[in-house]
């Protein structure tokens, strides 16, 4: 079609509304282009930064002593003048094969990282006889999720003393009164945390609420 038909058809008016209408066009779509460009750049992908926010931090959990494992959660709160038991018996017979370590990080042989031990592993077979280290009481009895079958007895003075990794067939009960050699139960190897180690006895003190190396408690050197 030429200019002249052209301007016939639509005067020389429409041909000027119709450039105004192209320039508006292409601003509307330059405006749109610059907001979406400038909004993805503002507000990055929420779902990126949830994925990222949410990553444990396993291994500096499983590797670093943390301040309050060195609390007994079945320790009451109650403070009472730290005494030593005056008599005080071995738990078991055997060789220590895990010592305490609640200052320093120790090799678990199971989990294969390194964390604090509250207690000390005492190995033993099977079935070899647990005795309360002191007079006391029997403060609970439970299966723990990692230790394994789990006896607490309280003693005058502070003093908790903790026998783990037991076999499930015990010889005492939850409020019960012990003394000092009274067999509480045998040797097994029920901790999951522990059964690389095999059979043994895990056993851990604490006194006031705070563990302590379990030999100085029964006088070993």
């Amino acid at each position: 079609m030429s200019n002249k038909n052209f301007k016939e058809s639509f005067g020389s008016g429409g041909y000027y509304i119709a450039l105004i209408l192209c320039a508006v066009a292409i601003g509307i779509s330059g405006y749109l282009y610059y907001r979406n460009n400038t909004k993805t750049k503002a507000e990055p992908d929420r779902s990126v930064i949830a994925t990222e926010g949410n990553q444990p931090d396993v291994g500096a959990l499983s590797t670093q002593p943390v301040t309050s494992e060195n609390s007994d959660p079945t320790e009451p709160s109650q403070t009472q003048q730290a005494t030593k038991p005056s008599v005080i018996r071995q738990p078991v017979e055997g060789q220590t094969i895990a010592p305490y370590a609640m200052d320093a990080l120790s090799y678990n042989q199971t989990t294969r990282d390194w964390r604090t031990h509250n207690g000390v592993d005492i190995g033993a077979e099977a079935g070899t006889q647990v005795c309360a280290v002191a007079d006391g009481q029997v403060y609970t009895v439970y299966e723990d999720e990692t230790m394994g079958t789990t006896v607490v007895i309280r003693h005058e003075g502070g003093y908790v003393t903790t026998y783990s990794s037991m076999d499930a067939n015990l010889k005492v009960s939850t409020g019960e009164n012990v003394t000092a050699g009274q067999v509480i139960g045998s040797v097994g190897n029920t901790a999951l945390m522990e059964t690389a180690i095999g059979d043994h006895l895990h056993f851990s003190v604490s006194c006031n609420g705070n563990f302590v190396d379990p030999e100085d408690f029964l006088g070993k050197e």
